[in-house]
């Protein structure tokens, strides 16, 4: 009975359960933040229509309670969105938990409820892949068709490529600096300095635009603040004044460079993935390396193509050997032999042959050969044998 390892799998899917309760606790935490805004604005209000007392007109009263009423009508309004969110993302999270509970009752992976599982893994694998390349009408579709929804981080992926849009097409951090002033303190936690570089790069573009005054202005109002960890590159950023957007001093040649707007897009999602806790890379590559590591071997990396078998998708190097190349080898107690012709393992029932030139090949794949051909023809050195000619050898 082929038992399954439910701790590896859980593993590895650890980010699948995470993702949306991270969400989860950004939505409470600015709801809660949104409430004590207002909630302090209200009071305001209130104190300084009391201290007025009889000083104050019915007008003036009126007005005053008119934009307190507006003001609560905005804050009921933005916690109803807020608590519709919520619920979704609970039920979420509830649909993930069980999905993953599953595999605790599985007997053996050859149950047919278990493929029905991993058939449904692999659809939310190939979601997540199509988000995060921008196949977002697809993956839905996908999610759809599979009754999916609640394993596609939708909403996450249509948010990072809007903002990677902005950034790369339109040259503007506005949405960028807008979802880091929310998301401020979780930003502090990680030690992120994603912010300030959106705001030198804002400095930059008033910079190339000659706006000389305004972005001094702006530099002592927003690049300053970080003076406490980067007051190297505040200092760098003052001196850029004194240079042309055409220059070629390096390091400003490379501060004028239109490559950091890219830059500036692969670095926010990176932190965005980090705190939701997604693994930078996607998880249909993770699960493939995670197999390819356990067929790489020597013969894989070999520089002489002889060495490389046909069958092995490691050996595929404008394919899946490209997830394979950074990854170690292998580690085998026990060596396996597989012939080159057939991609069969070789043992006793399907004995190793060897012929006059040394090259060694399964007794299945040459029988049927000289069968079909009447010789064996050496596929790496196109030499001409009969069976006669292969030695079965024996391995200790």
């Amino acid at each position: 009975m082929d038992k399954i390892n439910v701790d590896h799998m859980l593993a590895i899917e650890e980010p699948f359960i995470k993702a949306p309760l991270e969400q989860l606790k950004r939505v409470v935490r600015q709801s809660q933040k949104q409430s004590e805004r207002s909630a302090s604005q209200v009071s305001a209000v209130l104190g300084n229509m009391t201290k007025q007392g009889d000083a104050m007109d019915d007008e003036e009263v009126d007005q005053e309670l008119g934009g307190l009423i507006d003001r609560l009508k905005t804050l009921k309004r933005k916690l109803e969105e807020a608590k519709s969110e919520e619920a979704l993302l609970i039920q979420r999270s509830k649909q993930r938990a069980t999905d993953l509970n599953e595999l605790s009752s599985f007997e053996s992976s050859s149950v047919p409820e278990f493929q029905r599982w991993c058939r449904s893994r692999l659809d939310r694998v190939l979601i997540d892949y199509m988000l995060r390349n921008g196949s977002v009408d697809t993956a839905k579709l996908l999610a759809k068709n599979g009754n999916l929804e609640h394993f596609a981080d939708s909403s996450l992926f249509e948010l990072v490529m809007s903002i990677e849009r902005e950034l790369c097409e339109q040259h503007s951090c506005s949405g960028a600096l807008l979802w880091c002033a929310e998301n401020r303190s979780a930003l502090r936690k990680i030690q992120s300095a994603l912010e300030f570089e959106l705001r030198l790069q804002e400095y930059i573009e008033m910079i190339r635009a000659r706006q000389t005054v305004a972005a001094i202005v702006y530099a002592k109002k927003h690049l300053t603040a970080w003076s406490d960890t980067q007051m190297a590159r505040i200092q760098r950023a003052m001196t850029l004044l004194a240079f042309a957007p055409a220059t070629q001093c390096a390091p400003y040649k490379n501060m004028f460079d239109e490559a950091r707007w890219d830059q500036l897009a692969r670095e926010f999602r990176s932190v965005i993935f980090r705190l939701f806790n997604l693994p930078a890379q996607p998880l249909l590559h993770l699960l493939l390396q995670t197999g390819l590591s356990a067929l790489k071997t020597p013969a894989c990396v070999s520089d002489d193509p002889v060495e490389h078998n046909r069958n092995c998708p490691v050996c595929q190097t404008d394919t899946l050997g490209k997830l394979a190349q950074d990854l170690p080898l292998s580690h085998h107690v026990n060596s396996n032999l597989v012939c080159r012709i057939s991609g069969e393992k070789m043992d006793d029932n399907n004995p190793p042959m060897r012929l006059p030139n040394g090259y060694v090949y399964s007794f299945n794949a040459l029988s049927d050969m000289a069968a079909k051909h009447g010789k064996i023809k050496c596929p790496r050195t196109d030499q001409l044998f009969s069976m006669n000619d292969a030695k079965k050898l024996f391995v200790s």
